[in-house]
């Protein structure tokens, strides 16, 4: 089972940039995405639209 590790947003922001990691907007209300989200976040409905594609280590930061 996956377990839940906190970072700083400086190193979440340099692992998105980089390509490292996913960041997902978790709210489920995709209007709710469209006032909060942060640059580079993809809504919680396109990671269910990309979970088939992801490699098993894809790394995700959720928000």
């Amino acid at each position: 089972m996956p377990y839940i590790v906190r970072i700083q947003p400086e190193e979440a922001r340099k692992k998105v940039l980089s390509d490292q990691a996913l960041l997902v907007c978790a709210y489920p209300v995709y209007e709710k995405y469209l006032k909060y989200h942060l640059e580079g976040a993809i809504p919680l409905s396109g990671l269910h639209a990309k979970e088939t594609k992801l490699s098993r280590d894809q790394e995700i930061i959720f928000y």
